[in-house]
């Protein structure tokens, strides 16, 4: 499932206009529908909701993507107070990229931190660091892991890696799996939360036992924690001691963070020092990165300290989310999980998935309110899945307008 949709501007059209032009194009996208491809279709309803998102007035959550340049580059209103405008411009990863390395390091509580332009390449080049290391080049981890879902197999084919999968089920593998996982293997990834699973994370007490057994077979420990920043909540520990049971950490700067992209690897200075090297290798090592770098701080300054009251305030949109469909009499409708571990979680509804696309985005055309902003998919046969976040435009929303936005979305599902 993508991160999904975008926004575009109505200004200078009255609501008669609009509503004349949405009729015309859905009366043009019907009679070409026949000869359409899949893709030109998915190019057509990615372009109206990228309409939908820039007009609504009320949504669970804004994705930075989905706004204009100029609003992008208004993230950087304030930088001054981040960080020494005065100073000389970085050069291939010194000056501010250093800076931003160090105050990574200092948040995760490792000896350093390597900034990198993508996790996809941090993950290759840490873990191909260990196997070097351990001299194994097998990496178990989970069938729905980041790696063996969205990045092509890059693993084995770029990185010389063998992943292989201790479960396919969708929750977190248990130390079970690990300790009797039938052949050798020199890292353990483990992506927290794992976000296929409905952004699901372990019990602390799971965690630590996951760390175990994979210790016990001599093996490393490598955390995807592209959203590491909102688990603290749910595992009721502080950053550094999360990843300090891990021998190395990705963190993303640009999900939960909102930044313009970039990675960091995190954990012992040894480990580091050889993956910037590997960085360079890769391609990794960019002339200039300072909007980027100076957009991770101001995500780590402004951000970073509100995911705690996001994830709070998921659980209360889930809460009513499940009392909404259950008034409503949808059968079979599930929040998961129930009780969110970070904040986002997963929508499950019995209905065709475009059935439940259309509804979400008649909501947002004729209501300006988008309760349900992401893509949706197949679950199986007759079953929708999307992705819900709650993030500072969340925090406006009352359980009670939840609700009542439900019985509004529900009201235009056609089932």
């Amino acid at each position: 499932m993508s991160d999904a949709a975008e926004r575009n501007g109505t200004a200078g059209r009255t609501e008669p206009e609009e509503r004349a032009e949405r009729a015309e194009a859905e009366e043009q996208a019907g009679s070409e529908e026949q000869g359409d491809s899949e893709e030109q279709r998915r190019k057509r309803l990615r372009e109206r909701r990228v309409a939908v998102h820039r007009g609504a007035r009320r949504l669970l959550a804004r994705p930075g993507f989905i706004t204009t340049l100029r609003e992008r580059v208004a993230l950087l209103d304030g930088a001054e107070e981040l960080y020494d405008l005065d100073e000389p411009s970085d050069m291939y990863g010194n000056g501010i990229v250093e800076a931003l390395e160090d105050r990574t390091a200092a948040l995760l509580g490792t000896e350093a931190a390597a900034f990198f332009p993508t996790g996809t390449m941090a993950q290759q080049v840490a873990l191909r660091c260990w196997a070097g290391r351990t001299g194994n080049p097998v990496v178990a981890l989970h069938g729905l892991a980041h790696p063996e879902v969205h990045e092509r197999d890059a693993f084995s084919r770029v990185s010389g890696l063998r992943p292989v999968r201790l479960t396919d089920a969708p929750r977190p593998p248990t130390a079970e799996e690990v300790r009797g996982f039938e052949e050798p293997f020199g890292a353990l990834m483990l992506e927290l939360p794992l976000r296929e699973a409905g952004y699901t994370l372990p019990t602390w007490e799971e965690l630590t036992e996951v760390v175990e057994a994979a210790r016990e077979r001599d093996a490393v420990v490598h955390f995807d924690g592209a959203r590491l920043w909102e688990c603290t909540t749910h595992f009721g520990r502080p950053l550094t001691e999360i990843a300090g049971l891990a021998d190395s950490v990705y963190v993303s700067f640009y999900k939960s963070l909102k930044g313009y992209g970039g990675a960091a690897l995190a954990g012992p200075r040894e480990l580091v020092e050889e993956a910037k090297a590997w960085r360079h290798r890769y391609g990794g090592q960019l002339f200039q990165q300072f909007p980027t770098a100076l957009s991770a701080l101001a995500g780590l300054e402004r951000e970073l300290p509100r995911l705690p009251a996001y994830v709070a305030h998921a659980r209360v949109v889930a809460a009513a989310l499940r009392e909404g469909f259950a008034a409503s009499g949808l059968p079979w409708a599930r929040v998961h999980p129930e009780v969110p571990h970070t904040h986002e979680f997963q929508v499950w509804l019995p209905c065709d998935t475009d059935a439940a696309g259309e509804a979400a985005l008649r909501q947002g055309e004729e209501t300006g309110t988008m309760l349900f902003s992401r893509p949706w998919d197949a679950g199986g046969p007759g079953i929708a899945v999307t992705e819900v976040g709650v993030e500072a435009a969340g925090l406006e929303w009352t359980a009670d307008d939840v609700r009542s936005a439900v019985a509004d979305f529900v009201s235009r599902l056609e089932v």
